[in-house]
Order: structure tokens, then sequence, then C-alpha cells
């Protein structure tokens, strides 16, 4: 079963495959690319010993000697420091401006994997190969790289698309079921802005889901990437609509950084976020409070949570002006609505946001 989805931004166009068993698209991609004969495989100490050398050995029988660059698995690998340890492999590896950088892992990897390439030499070739479900449905699809920094998180990168990014849906049958959760938070948001047939088969195949049932994971990681890459297709460097995809994220993004990035995984923050952007859509009276409810019902029941921890109110206030979807001292709020249907705001009152946060953080 193969899924092909077409990233369509003219001469940065490219192809997400999705399937079991993409290794042969993966060596074809690979022998007519152009690349020079060396390139570098950046990886996770969780990734590495599973499946890197299977790469590693893919990418040599098709042209390509990659070395293998492991990183400490975790959000503090997306740093500035962690970037440099790779600058520095490269030059030692002689890599030219047409070798490939291929990113094996989750979004970490991804994200850090992508800035590099983004950044070495001006630019060098970047292929996505997304280890986790969070990563597929999400960070490896629409160019953006990045790093954090301590003030804030993804605040330095840049729009950079891969040549190709390849899904083997066979890595996710290692993953925990928390890990699957994550992802699900990102699938649920794409049904909320986009779709709301999508949504309601989220609703409807639920027990499918979240077994990872065959058919209905290519379905919904295909999906999934299709509404992503039609919003990309239509605003890339997010001067308008892409903002959409920001959907519980402002408020996921000041969960993440008062909790230090590690209580909560990036999906679960952006589930707690889009409860709260649904309170805020239905105290700015755009919502109707059965979609609300409708929304939390199948956040939960996907296994995901509806409140934070380790948070204050005041604290997740403060940080929401250090966001960079913060532009001139205004907060750009997703809200909803309905489902399928969002809209951008920045005339959110202060009272709104404070109530919501205080709930969230209850």
């Amino acid at each position: 079963m193969r899924q092909r989805v077409e990233v369509e931004l003219g001469e940065r166009s490219y192809s997400i495959v999705i399937g079991s068993g993409v290794a042969d698209e993966i060596r074809a991609f690979v022998r007519q690319a152009g690349y020079s004969p060396h390139g570098m495989i950046v990886t996770d100490t969780n990734i590495a010993p599973l499946c890197a050398g299977q790469i590693a050995a893919l990418l040599a029988d098709a042209g390509v000697q990659a070395e293998i660059a492991t990183i400490p698995a975790g959000e503090s690998s997306k740093s500035l420091t962690q970037a440099n340890e790779l600058f520095t492999r490269a030059i030692e590896l002689g890599l030219d401006r047409r070798s490939p950088i291929i990113a094996l892992g989750g979004g970490v990897v991804g994200d850090l994997a992508g800035f590099v390439a983004a950044t070495y030499m001006r630019g060098v070739p970047f292929v996505q190969v997304p280890t986790s479900l969070l990563a597929q449905v999400d960070s490896s699809v629409g160019g953006k790289v990045a790093v954090n920094h301590p003030l804030g998180k993804n605040l330095i990168g840049a729009f950079y698309q891969p040549d190709a990014v390849f899904m083997e849906l066979d890595f996710l049958k290692t993953l925990p079921a928390r890990e699957i959760a994550t992802g699900l938070g990102e699938i649920i948001k794409y049904g909320i802005i986009y779709d709301p047939d999508f949504f309601a088969w989220l609703e409807a195949n639920r027990a499918d889901v979240l077994a990872l049932e065959p058919a209905a994971t290519a379905y919904m990681i295909a999906r999934s990437c299709e509404i992503k890459a039609d919003v990309v297709r239509q605003d890339e460097r997010e001067g308008g609509l892409r903002r959409i995809l920001n959907f519980g994220h402002t408020i996921a993004h000041a969960i993440e950084k008062e909790t230090g990035y590690v209580r909560y995984r990036h999906g679960e923050a952006v589930a707690i976020g889009m409860v709260g952007a649904a309170d805020i859509s239905v105290q700015m009276g755009l919502l109707a409070d059965g979609e609300r409810v409708r929304m939390n019902a199948l956040i939960s029941a996907m296994g995901l949570p509806l409140s934070a921890d380790g948070v204050t109110a005041d604290a997740m206030y403060a940080d929401l002006f250090h966001d960079k979807k913060t532009v001139g001292g205004r907060i750009h709020w997703v809200l909803a609505e309905k489902i399928g249907t969002v809209s951008v705001h920045i005339d959110v009152p202060e009272e709104i946001v404070h109530k919501t946060l205080a709930g969230l953080s209850s």
C-alpha cells in the first residue's frame, strides 16, 4: 500500500511517500537526485540502534556513502550548540553543496537536521525520513526548520523545503501509546481547522486509529499531509493562511516552556492548547459550546490531556509575548468558528485569556 502526497511549491515542490516498505522508493529517488557521493544521516540515540544502519546501507546501495551522526534524544538537542557540532562533523566529512543531509527520527531530529541543511554552505539537499507519528503528520511537512533559544521555542530557524519525505509506516510499530497520542494531537487539529468530515472520521474510527490499523493509519497520515500541504502551498512563509496551522500552539508553547519541555510531549501540549483556544472561542462568541464539547471529547478519547500541571496562568501569559507568532506586541490567536473553520484574531481581551489560562492550569 502506497500513498503519495504532492507539495506544490513551484521549483521547491516535492513528494511525500507514505507506506510500508518504502525502501525501493528511497533508493530510486537517491539514484536520480544528482547528489554528491558523500552525505550525513542525522538521527538520535533512540532511533540509531533501530534503523540507522539499514538506512545507511540503503543509501550506499543508491550511491551515497552517508555517515551517521547521532544526537542525544530529546528537545534539549534542538540547540545552536548541537547544530554547531553537526556543522563541525559536516566540515570534517568534507560535505559539499550537493551532499545530502538525511533526517532520520522525530521532530527534534527533523527540525535540527533541517536547520543545519538550510545553513551549511547556504543550503544543501535535505531529505526527511520521519519515524514518529507526530513528525510524519507535522514537522516533516512544510519546510519549517529551527532550533530553540532559552527564551523561546523555534525562535532561530528558516523556511527550507526538503527534496522529498519518506514515511515508513513500519517505524510506528515500535512507538509506545503515549507517542501515538502525541501525534494524534496534531491530527485532530487538522480536522478542526480544515476538514469537518475528517474530524467526524476520527470520531467514528477511534478504535482503529488508536490500534494503528494499517488502512486507517495510512489514511489519517495522508489526509493530514494533504491538508498541511494545501495550506503551505497557498502560504509557504506564514504571511496569512498558514497561521491556521498554529491552532492550539500559542498556549502549547507557553506550557512547554513553563514545564521545561520535558513534562509534556508536543502533541499533548497542543491538545491542551486546543482546549484553551476553543474556550477562548466560546467566550468570544465565535464557537457554539456544543462544538467545544465535541472537540474536548475527541481529544480526551484519544488519550490526550485537557489541562496542564506545573504551570501558572500568570507565567503562561508572560510567555505568550515571547512566542514567534506575536507581532508588534499583539498575539495572533487562531480561534474556532466551528469544526472545520478557524480564523485569526488580534482583539482577544486580556481578561478572557487570563480566565482560560486559569482554567487550564487548575
